[in-house]
């Protein structure tokens, strides 16, 4: 099982943005959904584009590219024309940090 990762203080995100951080090869989208944080892999299953910068759409964002959603609790997919689901992430707040595992190989 991996490591907790430090990313970040936990105020630096205010409700409805989100923060791009690097952890071993991915890309990863940590969101402030009303004061809940959630974290998947900042890339679309469609054609490989950043998710960020697209529309945050609720609990979806929109990838800017071609409009594939993703849900940013789940990381589901939501809308074509992407089929795959993103991976979401572990998220959790200790002593005011954010910190991410990365549980791609558990």
């Amino acid at each position: 099982m991996s490591d907790w990762i430090d990313v970040g203080e936990a105020d630096e995100i205010p409700c409805g943005s989100y923060k791009v951080v690097a952890i071993d090869d991915a890309d990863v989208a940590v969101f402030n959904l009303d004061g809940a944080l959630y974290a998947i892999e900042d890339v679309c299953t469609h054609d490989g584009a950043e998710l960020t910068g697209g529309d945050i759409l609720g609990e979806e964002i929109e990838c800017p590219r071609h409009g594939a959603r993703f849900n940013i609790k789940t990381g589901a997919v939501t809308a074509a024309p992407a089929y795959e689901s993103v991976h979401k992430f572990p998220v959790r707040v200790s002593a005011g940090r954010i910190q991410l595992r990365d549980d791609r190989w558990d």
